[in-house]
C-alpha cells in the first residue's frame, strides 16, 4: 500500500487520479516516511469511511492528518481527547440566548470534514461513544433534533498504544466503525536524518503554509474520485475470495471474534479504493491482500491463550492469507 502502479485507464489517467497524486507529493513536504497513512486516509476519503491512527506519541499523526486537510482543501477541526471531556463538547449543545430568551443550538467541533479526534483513548467510553452516530450516520441528535454533517465527512482518531498508561480501551462496537486501522512505525533512520535536517533548515509544523503544503486538489476532485471508485468492478471469484478471507477469521483457534459482514463491505470497498489509486477500474486478488490486514486488525480480538503465547492479530491475518486459496 506504498506505490502506485502505472495506470491502466483507458484513455490515460483519470483527472481526479492525477490531483490526489499532487495530494500525496504535498503532504510529503511536511510528512517524512509515511506513505502507507497517507495511502490510507485517501483510501478512507474514496471509500467514505474513518480512520484509526495508532502510533506512539511523535510519529507525526496530528501533523499528517492536518497536512492532508490543508493539500484537499478541507475544512477541519481538531480535539483533544481528555478524560474530562464530555459528549457535548463534540457534538454541540443548545445554548440559551438571554437576549432572545430562546435555546439555540452551537454547533460542535465535530461539524466538519475531517474531524481530528486526537489521543481518542485518553477519554471515558460515554464520550467515545458520542461519535458513534456522526461515524455510523453522518449526523448528531441533540435534543431529539438530528442534523446533518458536511459531505465529506470522516473522523481520523489518533491514540496510543492501549498498554500505555490513562488509556482507556475503544468499545468493540466503535472500533468496527472505522474503515482501517493504521499502524504508524518510528522513522527508518534516513527518513529521521531528513526530519531533522528539515528542522534544522527552519520547519515548523505549526506552520504548514511556511513549509509549503497548499491546497493542489478540491472537494470537487474527491467527489469525482469517489464516483470512479464506485464504478470499480470485481469478479465474482474476487468477491467469493473476500468472503473467504473474512469467514477464515471465524474459525481461527487464535480468535476469539472473528469479522462481522460489516468487515467484509469494508475490505471490498477498501480493495476497489486501493484498485482505482492503482490505476485500474477492476480489483484483483492483491489488493485485497494489501488491505485485509490495515481493514480487519481492530475488528478481532485474541484468545488468551493467543496473547499469552506471543501472537500478534497481525500474525494471524497474515497466516489467513497464506493459507486462503487465491482466485486465478
Amino acid at each position: 500500500m506504498t506505490t502506485t502502479p502505472s495506470t491502466e485507464f483507458p484513455g490515460g489517467p483519470h483527472p481526479a487520479l492525477e490531483a490526489l497524486n499532487r495530494v500525496r507529493a504535498e503532504v510529503g513536504k511536511a510528512v517524512v516516511g509515511q506513505d502507507s497513512a497517507v495511502t490510507g486516509l485517501l483510501i478512507a476519503l474514496l471509500a467514505g469511511g474513518h480512520v484509526l491512527l495508532e502510533g506512539v506519541p511523535g510519529v507525526a499523526k496530528t501533523l499528517l492528518v492536518r497536512s492532508l486537510s490543508a493539500a484537499l482543501s478541507l475544512d477541519t477541526k481538531r480535539v483533544q481527547f481528555t478524560p474530562d471531556l464530555m459528549p457535548g463538547d463534540i457534538t454541540g449543545s443548545l445554548v440559551y440566548d438571554a437576549h432572545t430568551s430562546e435555546f439555540t443550538f452551537r454547533e460542535g467541533p465535530v461539524f466538519t470534514n475531517i474531524l481530528l479526534a486526537d489521543e481518542i483513548n485518553r477519554t471515558p467510553p460515554k464520550t467515545q461513544a458520542s461519535l458513534l452516530e456522526a461515524m455510523e450516520e453522518r449526523q448528531v441528535s441533540v435534543d431529539g433534533v438530528s442534523r446533518a454533517l458536511p459531505d465529506p465527512f470522516i473522523a481520523a482518531a489518533t491514540q496510543n498504544p492501549v498498554e500505555y498508561e490513562g488509556t482507556y480501551a475503544l468499545p468493540e462496537a466503535q472500533l468496527d466503525r472505522f474503515l482501517l486501522k493504521l499502524t504508524m512505525q518510528l522513522p527508518e533512520r534516513h527518513d529521521e536524518i531528513e526530519i531533522i535536517r528539515r528542522h534544522a533548515t527552519g520547519f515548523n509544523p505549526r506552520d504548514l503554509a511556511g513549509a509549503g503544503v497548499t491546497p493542489v486538489a478540491s472537494a470537487d476532485d474527491l467527489a469525482a474520485a469517489k464516483a470512479a471508485v464506485a464504478a470499480v468492478g470485481a469478479a465474482p471469484e474476487v468477491l467469493a475470495y473476500i468472503v473467504d478471507v473474512v469467514r477464515a477469521t471465524r474459525t481461527a483457534p487464535s480468535f476469539q471474534l472473528g469479522v462481522s459482514p460489516r468487515g467484509t463491505t469494508a475490505l471490498l470497498n477498501t480493495s476497489r479504493a486501493w484498485a482505482w489509486l492503482c490505476g485500474r477500474n477492476y480489483v484483483i486478488p492483491d489488493d485485497v491482500k494489501a488491505l485485509t490486514v490495515p481493514c480487519l486488525r481492530h475488528r478481532v480480538s485474541l484468545r488468551a491463550e493467543a496473547q499469552m503465547d506471543g501472537v500478534s492479530v497481525d500474525d494471524v491475518l497474515y497466516g489467513i492469507l497464506a493459507t486462503v486459496p487465491v482466485p486465478r
